[in-house]
């Protein structure tokens, strides 16, 4: 398939794009059987069906995907006649395009054109949760400096300050931090927080928060007094977790941020140099 082909395809099917009045981008199935090289609504209709049936299977909802409609289309007689037609949405189309006749030069290209679309969309999934974790790491590094800062303001110094977070850590997992990190494998003389998923590096932040503000509240002036603040906070924390069917000494590793943020600072030089590729 040459290049002028391929761009031609591109604009024509995207040309077709319409949008709800919510937005959302949808393709009428009269337009799309011609564009994947359909010449019978029957045909076409088998392979919409069995599209029907792929996105059931992937736990979809039909109805989210497929809308059924009528419409009014002029006869050559100058008359006209109602017909049945099906709102699409982009995921609608790929199933199709997965379920039609791979012989067609048409379908051939829609099933790479939407692998593509698919991937990318995981590409910016990926990328959005990372940079969010990551995100989360900076807070909660912030919040435990001015929980230090707390420590050294009320109690005279702040060499407490470690003690203080491991009995929060034990608090949360039920385990000392030494043994969460053994557990997740953290490398000798990293932090724990590199390698613990989002929803806990919040967990820790938001029982961290508590004890600031608390800490501030009562002018807690002893080791002791934090201490038993902070226990108190990451055990209401863990509970809530529990709670939820979440019990965080169980949760596996997650990635070396480290790597995550030097990835994330590559990707963002790579889209700069070439601003329309986001593939790898």
């Amino acid at each position: 398939m040459n290049t002028d082909l391929v761009h031609s395809l591109t604009e024509t099917f995207e040309g077709h794009a319409q949008k709800t009045e919510t937005g959302v981008e949808y393709w009428l199935a009269r337009d799309v059987q011609h564009l994947l090289g359909y010449d019978e609504w029957r045909n076409f209709s088998a392979v919409i069906s069995k599209a029907k049936v792929a996105c059931e299977v992937s736990s979809h909802r039909v109805s989210d995907h497929f809308v059924g409609v009528n419409k009014m289309v002029e006869l050559g007689s100058g008359s006209q006649r109602e017909i049945e037609d099906i709102l699409l949405t982009r995921y609608a189309c790929y199933l199709i395009a997965q379920n039609g006749d791979p012989r067609k030069p048409e379908i051939a290209f829609a099933q790479t054109y939407f692998a593509i679309q698919t991937r990318r969309a995981e590409l910016i999934e990926q990328r959005l949760l990372e940079t969010e974790r990551l995100s989360a790491r900076k807070k909660l590094s912030a919040t435990e400096k001015e929980l230090s800062q707390v420590i050294y303001e009320q109690t005279g110094g702040n060499d407490d300050f470690a003690l203080i977070r491991s009995k929060g850590d034990q608090a949360l997992f039920g385990k000392t931090t030494e043994a969460m990190k053994a557990h997740w494998k953290v490398p000798q003389g990293r932090p724990l927080a590199d390698f613990a998923p989002t929803i806990i590096l919040k967990a820790k932040d938001f029982a961290t928060e508590i004890t600031i503000f608390n800490a501030r509240q009562h002018e807690m002036s002893t080791e002791h007094a934090i201490s038993k603040e902070h226990i108190t906070n990451n055990s209401a924390v863990r509970n809530t977790l529990l709670e939820r069917g979440i019990r965080p000494e169980s949760l596996p590793a997650a990635e070396d941020l480290k790597k995550v943020e030097r990835r994330l600072v590559s990707d963002e030089k790579r889209v700069l140099k070439k601003p329309d590729t986001l593939e790898g």
